[in-house]
């Protein structure tokens, strides 16, 4: 080890704990682990697809038709970022353009039949998950879960 540099403990990303960061860690870990868990299987699959490609595939199962501009505005996302992803996701034939009739300046984006294949295998392994995920919670666990989280998340919502 070189005399410079003796110690060998992380300080950069060290934070006291409380039982608050705790709380949030631990909802950031188990989302961290639900998306790698939903995506692996199609990262290494024939698409080769990340999280904010089945976030894009998502947004345009959901709304057939809408534009780059309403992707921006929805998940307020850089538009060159999006671009560059929109780009990728037409190159691998999972979305299709086609010109607005009234405007031919505006593209209009959905998914392909691959798109759309994608977008069920997506939504399916997120059904697996999420049932992975509440195993062995009874209803009312699970309810109390949720209503928790809710409060949570109108608290960081409702500022301070």
């Amino acid at each position: 080890m070189s005399p410079i540099m003796r110690k060998q403990v992380d300080i950069v990303n060290h934070h006291p704990r409380t039982p608050e960061t705790d709380v949030l860690e631990l909802v950031h870990a188990v989302m961290h682990d639900y998306r790698s868990l939903q995506y692996r299987f199609l990262r290494d699959g024939p698409h080769e697809i990340t999280h904010m490609d089945g976030k894009v595939l998502g947004f345009f199962g959901r709304r057939p038709g809408a534009t780059q501009s309403d992707l921006s505005q929805h998940s307020g996302r850089d538009k060159a970022q999006l671009a560059r992803l929109i780009k990728g996701l037409r190159e691998r034939g999972l979305l299709q353009a086609q010109a607005d009739e009234n405007d031919k300046r505006t593209v209009r984006l959905s998914l392909t039949a691959d798109g759309q294949a994608v977008q069920r295998a997506l939504a399916l392994q997120a059904r697996r998950l999420s049932g992975q995920a509440v195993a062995g919670l009874s209803t009312a666990e699970r309810d109390q879960l949720a209503a928790l989280l809710q409060r949570v998340k109108a608290n960081l919502v409702a500022g301070p």
